[in-house]
């Protein structure tokens, strides 16, 4: 009886190995170089200084820019803006899209139309989408229109225009463009989930909700957990659909951290206090998605890794 032997890997083979493994690594660390780690520097040098884009870097002000920066009414609002949607996002937007997904995973006739019919918002570009909504939501437009209709007039508001609302409102415009996106990575977790499973534990006398709460929903927390996270950077990254919609207006009711920046470099001229609302934004991003990984993620990263004994 022959037994094949692993040969460990002799010492010329392993340079050659290196070598190969570089020559493909190389491209990709060259662009992630070029295009990330060299902007976060050229803006972590930018916002020491007071700077408008066009004259010489002569005027050296330190960390003034990050003090202006917590010290701005606008800002801290736009602070409170992004953790705003990260909070109801986490509350309202995953837990509808978990709940459609539940729903979709079951076999009825017509399921396949009606997600694509929940998918097609993720398709549009976030242009046409708030395009589209301010114009539905003007004053005496289709939303107010099909309030009076039907009789609910009373529940029209200035949806863009109140200071009170407008967040919510843009909040619900951007559920509707996101929550497919969502609904559709959750029903993949669920259709990964075995069915016999599930089955036995009906067998075992559970009933719908207790297979949920016991057996589907454990099974499909690494989808889950990967959902929240992209929703909370997401949300952090706020720019487009506020942008095209709002304006961030008004009054600010709707600024983002993005929007800062983009205001304070590119309409004030600002462009050492915009990069440092850059590195304010990006420095946010970076805990969040550490401090995720850390205490979120990190037993399902440990779980994907496999020891290999060659």
């Amino acid at each position: 009886m022959s037994s094949a032997i692993a040969r460990p890997t002799t010492g010329r083979g392993l340079p050659r190995r290196l070598v190969t493994v570089s020559l493909f690594l190389l491209p990709a660390l060259a662009l992630y170089a070029l295009f990330v780690l060299l902007p976060i520097v050229q803006a972590a040098h930018y916002s020491l200084y007071k700077w408008n884009g066009l004259e010489p870097l002569t005027n050296f002000i330190g960390l003034d820019n990050y003090v202006k920066a917590f010290n701005d009414k606008g800002f801290r609002t736009a602070v409170s803006n992004n953790l705003l949607v990260i909070v109801l996002s986490l509350a309202i937007q995953i837990p509808f899209a978990l709940g459609l997904a539940v729903l979709l995973n079951r076999r009825f006739p017509g399921r396949a139309v009606f997600r694509l019919i929940f998918f097609l918002p993720y398709v549009l570009s976030e242009a046409i989408a708030g395009i589209v909504f301010s114009l539905m939501l003007r004053p005496e437009a289709l939303v107010d229109t099909g309030l009076t209709t039907v009789g609910l007039g009373a529940l029209i508001q200035d949806w863009l225009g109140d200071t009170h609302i407008v967040m919510i409102t843009v909040f619900f415009i951007i559920s509707w463009k996101y929550f497919g996106f969502h609904m559709i990575l959750l029903l993949a977790g669920l259709q990964g989930i075995p069915r016999e499973i599930e089955e036995a534990a009906r067998i075992d006398g559970a009933d719908a909700v207790g297979v949920f709460r016991h057996v589907t929903l454990p099974l499909l927390g690494p989808t889950l957990r990967v959902s929240v996270f992209l929703s909370m950077i997401g949300a952090l990254q706020l720019f487009d659909m506020v942008w095209v919609t709002t304006g961030g207006g008004p009054l600010n009711a709707t600024n983002t951290m993005a929007i800062a920046m983009f205001r304070a470099g590119f309409e004030k001229s600002q462009m050492g206090y915009g990069s440092a609302l850059a590195v304010v934004l990006f420095l946010f991003g970076l805990l969040v998605a550490l401090a995720y990984q850390r205490f979120v993620l990190r037993r399902d990263v440990e779980g994907a890794v496999t020891a290999y004994n060659g």
